[in-house]
């Protein structure tokens, strides 16, 4: 049984105990969290598919972790005009392990 859900502005598909790092929730690790909106499940063969979500379907995980990811370096450049920026970005995530799917 896998669903497809959305958060963050992505689109996942998960399964029963597969971990997902995500953008970051506003949850504390240990905590559970419900996503509602759940695009697809398929369950034994049987698909179900919203338009655009399944009402009454949500995924249930928990928060195992925060953190950030590995440094992006941002380098500006233009030539001939003595201009150069380098800046570095750490995106956040929230480390989840899928716990069940409700459909």
């Amino acid at each position: 049984m896998y669903a497809l859900i959305e958060t963050g502005g992505k689109q996942y598909r998960v399964e029963k105990d597969s971990v997902l790092f995500i953008e970051k929730l506003n949850a504390q690790e240990g905590d559970t969290v419900t996503f509602d909106k759940v695009l697809l499940v398929n369950k034994d063969g049987e698909t179900k598919v919203g338009a655009p979500i399944i009402n009454g379907a949500k995924v249930v995980a928990k928060v195992v972790k925060h953190g950030k990811a590995k440094k992006v370096t941002v380098f500006k450049f233009k030539a001939k005009k003595n201009y150069k920026r380098t800046r570095g970005h750490r995106q956040p995530f929230t480390k989840v392990v899928i716990e069940s799917i409700e459909a």
